[in-house]
């Protein structure tokens, strides 16, 4: 039982047991046993936080099965391995050194000594802000449906934003809001939050506190936070602009709206395509452009140790330097003064690569099990599933079996990780005392 492998079967785990719990009639509105694939399909896109449906989630499932769902999408969202040692920590009993690694593994965390410390501030931070989100959201929903009836709407919208899981209760996800700029603001703030992963929000917290303590030691961010902190600005600028040019003047899109909605909505989809799964414009009804710069930005996905997927935004950087690089000349990759290690230069080139490979087999295979759907929908949702982000043209409910239980493989590969995936099958290297000499080659 390899570390990989633990992580994997861990997931595995959970999207059986959610996936049992929404087969029984209890969590279906009309009482009625649900379907195997439907059950099997939900509980994977809630696990693994991306936000695919098949059935309408707010009329089809009871109350007891969108809590369900909820669950799953906290589980999934924390992690199995965080949530997994968490019950360790509570029962007072010491985690297992196997454990410990597999969480540094899925947190991508740098050491093993702090594990403990790590895990009850991403817990104190997850609660503390989707409740922040649960009250905010009260001010929308309660004055709409009144207590009873938007308390539970601003819970399952405060989890599902913050952990990018994009699920909603309403049919038209949050279109019904597109011109509401309060829910613009919360959403959208729970969603960047949640996708720039636990330990940029607590260097960022670690530096408000010592700036209001007027702590004179000057704190410095570490490698990782910036080139987090500056890719997201970056991507979520490029796609704001970007869905605001390519959506201006589409009839079905921004056209219709005012002048100050359409620059909210263009800034909601900007950051909710990477990795969330709301929509506020209909996403069927995008003009070429526009989806073809979401499937892009679906690909690069939300940062490592995040509740999002993707290749995430340090592969992408460290690839884009790297290109960088070698065009002027360089023989090494810096960013912010420091050297990157060629190990993390390959895991990103592998991470590419791997996910272009899975991305590019799953097309194929749909496309010839789909051929009644358009090319451009089938990519698209392809690089919806394997980036957990759950956006979708519309065509997830016209998918045969085969094609249900190719996305459901999808959601999960990307879940977890392609590297991690791919060394659960493949099992722990085996050790080498053999080094080879160097040889050129022509390359490009």
């Amino acid at each position: 039982m390899t570390v990989a492998r633990t992580i994997c079967l861990g997931f595995l785990g959970v999207i059986t047991v959610g996936t049992l719990l929404l087969m029984l009639p209890i969590s279906l509105a009309d009482g009625s046993w649900n379907s195997l694939v439907t059950a099997l399909f939900t509980a994977t896109s809630a696990t693994c936080v991306t936000g695919l449906i098949v059935v309408d989630t707010g009329s089809y499932y009871s109350f007891w099965g969108q809590l369900i769902i909820v669950a799953l999408i906290q589980v999934g969202g924390l992690g199995y391995m965080t949530a997994n040692t968490f019950l360790l920590i509570l029962l007072g009993r010491r985690s297992k050194v196997r454990y410990r690694i597999a969480l540094q593994e899925s947190l991508d965390s740098a050491g093993l000594s702090s594990v403990s410390q790590l895990l009850k501030s991403i817990i104190a931070l997850t609660v503390v802000l989707e409740l922040t989100g649960i009250f905010a959201l009260m001010t929308i929903f309660v004055p709409e449906f009144g207590w009873q009836g938007g308390l539970w709407p601003s819970i399952f919208h405060s989890i599902s934003a913050f952990n990018n899981a994009g699920f909603s209760l309403f049919e038209d996800s949050l279109m019904r809001y597109v011109n509401v700029s309060h829910m613009t603001i919360i959403i959208t703030l729970l969603i960047i939050l949640g996708g720039i992963g636990y330990q940029v929000m607590m260097e960022f917290f670690f530096w408000l506190q010592g700036f209001f303590n007027q702590n004179k030691k000057r704190f410095r961010f570490s490698l990782h936070v910036k080139i987090v902190t500056s890719t997201t600005i970056v991507l979520l600028l490029i796609g704001f602009l970007g869905f605001f040019a390519s959506e201006l003047y589409n009839p079905e899109t921004l056209f219709p709206l005012a002048w100050g909605d359409r620059l909210e909505a263009a800034w909601f989809q900007s950051v909710t395509t990477r990795t969330a799964g709301f929509n506020t414009i209909d996403i069927g009804q995008m003009t070429t452009a526009g989806l073809f710069l979401t499937i892009a930005l679906m690909f690069i996905g939300a940062s490592p140790g995040s509740t999002g997927g993707g290749i995430k935004t340090t592969t992408f950087r460290v690839l884009i330097t790297c290109t960088k690089s070698v065009l002027q000349g360089r023989e090494s990759v810096v960013l912010y003064e420091r050297r990157v290690p060629m190990d993390l230069i390959m895991k990103a080139v592998a991470v590419a690569v791997g996910s272009i490979m899975i991305v590019s087999g799953s097309t194929m295979i749909l496309a010839i099990s789909e051929p009644e759907l358009q090319f451009i929908n089938i990519f698209f949702e392809t690089i919806s599933a394997f980036a957990t982000v759950g956006l979708s043209t519309g065509i997830t409910s016209s998918f045969s079996t085969f094609g249900a239980l190719v996305i459901t493989l999808l959601m999960y590969a990307g879940r977890v990780g392609i590297l991690i995936s791919m060394a659960a099958l493949l099992g722990d290297p085996t050790p080498s005392a053999l080094d080879y000499a160097d040889e050129d080659l022509l390359v490009g």
